[in-house]
C-alpha cells in the first residue's frame, strides 16, 4: 500500500478542495519544481502551459525549433482565452500575466541540456513502444539521480517502457496520463508499475495536486482506468450501428440525454481519432495484458472501413460525422 499525506486523502473524498487547489494552489506544496516535457505538441505544450501557470520552472523539448514554435504559440493562444476570463476588465494585466507564464518556459532541442536539472521528466511523444523505450534510456543517463522519468502514455505499458532500465531508474519511472486539452481536463491518472517506488508515486501525486489536477492512482493495466471502461463502451457502440440498431446520431443522443454524457460515443469516437482508437484497440487485442482476443477490441469492418479511406475524425475533416462544413465556416 502506499502511503498519502492527509491533505492528499482528504482531496479524494470530496471535490470542493480540489476546486479550491485548482484556483489558488502554487507549487510550493510539491517537491518537484522544475519540470522537463519532452514533446512539443499539444499534449506536452499544455503539460508545459499547466507546469508553468502554477510557477514551475518548465524546459519544453523537441527535435527541431519548428516544433518548439508551434507548441509555443498553441500556449500562446490557450493562456490569452485563460487571462480573458481571468482579466476580463483588465487587459493590461492580462498581457502581463500570460507574459511572466510564457517566460517560464524555456524551449530547447537538446535532451541532455533540457532533463540535466529536472526533478520530473514527462514524456509526450509518439506512440511508439520502441521509440519510447530509447528515450528513456537517453532520459535516464541525463537527468538527476533523483528525478521522476513519466510517460504520458495512454495505451503503452509503462512496464514495456522501462524494461530496459536499471533497478534505481525504474523505481523512479511512472505514468502520468494527462488528458486532452490539459488546461481544461483536471484529471491525470498516475499510473504505478510493478518497479515504481512509492515514494515515486507520492512525489507524483503531490505535483499532480501542485498544478491544480486531481490525481487518480491505478496498476499499469491496460487503458489504466479512463480508456479500460470508455473503449469497450465506444466499440460497442459501432457494433450497435454495424449492426442496423439505431443510427449514429440516435446513439449519441440516447446516451446524453438519457445517461447524461456530454458528448455521444460517436462524438467521443470522432474527437479521440479513429486512427488512435483503432491502434490501441487492434494492440490490445493481439497482446493486451488479460485481453488478448477479447472479442470487445476485436476489429470493427466500419472503423477499418473508415481509417482506411482516412476518414479520422475531428481532425481530417469527416468520420462518423461530416465536420468540413463547420470548418470552413
Amino acid at each position: 500500500m502506499y502511503k498519502y499525506t492527509t491533505s492528499s486523502f482528504t482531496t479524494r473524498l470530496g471535490m470542493r478542495p480540489i476546486v479550491a487547489r485548482a484556483l489558488y494552489s502554487s507549487s510550493a506544496s510539491s517537491p518537484i519544481k522544475r519540470v522537463a516535457v519532452v514533446g512539443g505538441g499539444q499534449m506536452g505544450a499544455g503539460i508545459a502551459q499547466v507546469s508553468a501557470t502554477f510557477e514551475h520552472g518548465v524546459t519544453l523539448i523537441d527535435v527541431n525549433a519548428e516544433a518548439l514554435e508551434r507548441g509555443q504559440k498553441y500556449m500562446a493562444k490557450s493562456l490569452a482565452r485563460v487571462a480573458k476570463k481571468k482579466f476580463p476588465a483588465e487587459p493590461n494585466v492580462a498581457s502581463d500575466w500570460v507574459e511572466a507564464v510564457l517566460g517560464r518556459v524555456r524551449p530547447t532541442t537538446s535532451l541532455s541540456e533540457g532533463v540535466r536539472s529536472a526533478d520530473l521528466v514527462v514524456e509526450a511523444v509518439v506512440e511508439n513502444i520502441g521509440v519510447k523505450q530509447k528515450l528513456f534510456g537517453d532520459i535516464a543517463q541525463a537527468a538527476p539521480g533523483h528525478c521522476l522519468l513519466a510517460s504520458n502514455t495512454s495505451s503503452l505499458p509503462i512496464g514495456r517502457i522501462a524494461e530496459h532500465l536499471d533497478a534505481e531508474a525504474k523505481a523512479r519511472t511512472l505514468g502520468l496520463h494527462f488528458f486532452n486539452p490539459v488546461p481544461q481536463m483536471k484529471l491525470v491518472e498516475v499510473v504505478r508499475a510493478e518497479h515504481t517506488g512509492a515514494q515515486a508515486i507520492e512525489s507524483a501525486v503531490a505535483f499532480v495536486e501542485s498544478i491544480g489536477k486531481a490525481p487518480a492512482v491505478c496498476k499499469d493495466t491496460p487503458g489504466f482506468i479512463v480508456n479500460r471502461l470508455l473503449l469497450p463502451y465506444m466499440m460497442e457502440a459501432i457494433r450497435l450501428l454495424e449492426r442496423g440498431a439505431a443510427e449514429a446520431r440516435d446513439i449519441d443522443t440516447a446516451m446524453k440525454l438519457g445517461a447524461g454524457y456530454p458528448m455521444g460515443p460517436f462524438e467521443l469516437c470522432d474527437y479521440v481519432g479513429l486512427d488512435t482508437l483503432k491502434f490501441i484497440t487492434d494492440g490490445w487485442f493481439k497482446e493486451g495484458d488479460g485481453l488478448r482476443g477479447d472479442k470487445a477490441f476485436a476489429a470493427s469492418p466500419k472503423l477499418d472501413e473508415l481509417v482506411a479511406a482516412g476518414h479520422l475524425g475531428v481532425k481530417s475533416g469527416r468520420g462518423f460525422y461530416d465536420y468540413s462544413a463547420s470548418k470552413k465556416k
